[in-house]
């Protein structure tokens, strides 16, 4: 039970990051960097946002059975597994009516908006945009975490690692070895991989 738990709590601390793999990857084409500071800010935010979320999930698996946490649970990391498939279709529709997206849409579509100022560089209000905009995927893991009574702590931990590992490890990979964007199959994976965290909890 314990390892099958840990199993659950490190594929939501993957899943909620895949996306920061392909924003990694577009910021290294582009020659954006993401100093050490500014990447522990992102995955710290991540880490908050899965905290919070997660505290929330605990409480109201308070007030409901066992069994229809985990459902309850199950339901809303596979919803959001199919708006994460759905996300290239909408990227595709803004693109075309760029007016109807606000700041962090943009971001979240076309990743090097974040570099405000064309510094080539993430600085700290910059950072904290970016986090906001990638912490919002770590919202259903960690309140699917505390619905099904995983340990919040280690959950939004291994969201916090991910968020930082990858998306240095990424943005280092793309500017010195990759010339095609990843960012579309790293959004397929991460809600294919939401989707059967979904169903192996139902």
């Amino acid at each position: 039970m314990v390892l099958n738990h840990m199993f659950e709590v490190m594929m939501i601390g993957l899943a909620s990051n895949l996306d920061n793999a392909g924003v990694g990857i577009s910021y290294g084409i582009r020659g954006i960097r993401i100093g050490k500071g500014a990447n522990f800010i992102i995955a710290s935010i991540s880490f908050l946002m899965t905290l919070l979320s997660g505290i929330t999930g605990t409480w109201l698996s308070l007030y409901i059975p066992s069994f229809v946490s985990r459902l309850v649970g199950a339901i809303v990391i596979v919803i959001v597994g199919i708006y994460v498939l759905y996300q290239p279709f909408i990227k595709k529709k803004m693109l075309e009516n760029p007016s109807n997206r606000n700041l962090l849409q943009r971001i979240l579509r076309q990743p090097e908006e974040a570099d405000l100022d064309h510094s080539k560089t993430i600085n700290f209000y910059e950072a904290l945009i970016l986090g906001a905009a990638l912490g919002i995927n770590a919202l259903a893991g960690g309140f699917d975490a505390g619905v099904t009574h995983l340990n919040v702590i280690a959950t939004s931990f291994a969201v916090g690692f991910f968020s930082f590992v990858l998306l240095g490890v990424t943005d280092y990979i793309g500017s010195k070895y990759i010339t095609v964007k990843f960012d579309p199959l790293a959004t397929i994976l991460s809600g294919i991989l939401l989707i059967l965290i979904g169903i192996h909890q139902i």
